[in-house]
């Protein structure tokens, strides 16, 4: 039997239809679960009105107490089309001046009437486009690591896994295949971190423009684990995106990878990530290399000078004030806050002033951009990570 549709019009039409055919309003209000206080102001509206007097009414209130004097709205746009370059702080002073006796409204105010009248120009949010960087070609062991995730896969427990991969360019020694759960930062830290500890640490990593190694929505695509590897004064390179051959080396592992760990795939995590390490093992140790003239990776690596012992300290000597980005990304500056990105949170910057009122933010030796403190905001400049892989002296 199909649904029966109504609306609260049809209803009320009956309604008042049964009350024109005689029926009581007490009774009749019952029946259809209404007050008779409603039903005696449904029947008044169609003695006023008729049919149109059943239909929904606007609830907007009649007037809004602290709607702004039509007057004076239209006084400021007024004063926007004399002067289109001014925004809402000197329209509002103008105003002050010009009419010193009305109450002039708030600077939000002044904005706000002004964006409804389309006279605000929206800057359009600047995004990072990831282009990739400049690759270089090392020569020795450990001028260039290369990490990726190896697609996901399903366990046989239904759980998803991703691989998480470490490479050495020059001898292809595998350092890390982590079975992991996500592609979270907090879980490639740790990885990342075993593995300096172990191996030491490499000139440069390359890597894709995905997370966790860069973030889309960030300055300049950074992300939390590359600022962590550049304040530890490792490179970074990406790869163009859509262009794994970029990393062809490390791809070419992760096919051998996906043959002889994951077909079938585990029972559970530790179960595949004992596999991992039997594969680890085995690639490094035992299995020929066509390249290495058939030898194993493990015959021509040798582990890294640069040692392992936390972040170092940073300051910035030639700079105006130190600051530390706040949890949320911000600088503060006195009063003002300036956004600069979260990937910076808890990393000292230096700012610098150029200018009146100007001022010039810098992370390590790279520049991020200039900030005024009318606006707050920060303006990146051209990216400084793009053609400086390499850490910078």
């Amino acid at each position: 039997m199909p649904w029966k549709e109504c609306n609260k019009m049809d209803e009320r039409v009956r309604f008042v239809a049964r009350l024109l055919e005689g029926e009581k309003m007490a009774p009749l209000c019952r029946s259809f679960g209404i007050s008779r206080k409603t039903g005696y102001k449904i029947f008044q509206r169609y003695k006023d009105m008729g049919l149109e007097g059943l239909t929904d009414r606007s609830r907007r209130p009649y007037r809004q107490a602290n709607r702004l004097p039509f007057q004076i709205e239209q006084l400021i746009v007024s004063l926007k089309k004399e002067q289109p370059t001014w925004g809402a702080p000197k329209i509002r002073e103008r105003l002050k001046r010009l009419y010193p006796e009305v109450h002039t409204p708030a600077i939000s105010t002044v904005h706000a009437v002004l964006d409804r009248h389309g006279l605000v120009k929206r800057r359009k949010k600047r995004r990072h486009k990831a282009k990739g960087t400049a690759l270089s070609r090392p020569r020795c062991p450990n001028d260039l690591w290369c990490a990726d995730y190896k697609g996901e896969f399903m366990l046989s427990d239904r759980r998803y896994c991703y691989p998480l991969t470490v490479t050495d360019f020059e001898s292809r020694y595998l350092f890390a295949c982590e079975a992991l759960s996500s592609t979270k930062e907090k879980y490639a830290f740790a990885v990342f971190e075993r593995i300096f500890k172990e191996f030491g640490m490499p000139v440069a990593i390359r890597t894709d423009n995905g997370v966790p190694f860069a973030s889309p929505n960030a300055l300049y695509g950074l992300s939390r684990l590359s600022v962590w590897w550049l304040r530890l004064g490792i490179g970074i390179e990406r790869i163009r995106p859509g262009h794994p051959q970029d990393n062809g080396r490390h791809e070419r592992m992760h096919r051998t990878l996906k043959a002889e760990t994951t077909k079938p795939a585990g029972d559970n995590f530790l179960q595949q990530q004992g596999r991992f390490d039997d594969f680890i093992d085995y690639y490094n140790k035992e299995r020929p290399h066509q390249a290495l003239d058939m030898k194993p990776p493990a015959e021509r690596y040798a582990r890294s000078p640069r040692r392992y012992a936390g972040l170092p300290s940073v300051d910035y000597p030639f700079h105006d004030k130190t600051v530390t980005v706040t949890a949320c990304g911000r600088i503060c500056l006195k009063t003002k806050k300036v956004n600069l990105s979260s990937v910076f949170a808890g990393q000292k910057v230096g700012i610098k002033q150029v200018d009146d009122r100007l001022w010039l933010t810098s992370f390590m030796s790279y520049d991020l951009g200039y900030f005024d403190e009318h606006s707050c905001r920060l303006e990146p400049i051209e990216d400084p990570f793009g053609k400086n892989v390499l850490p910078m002296s």
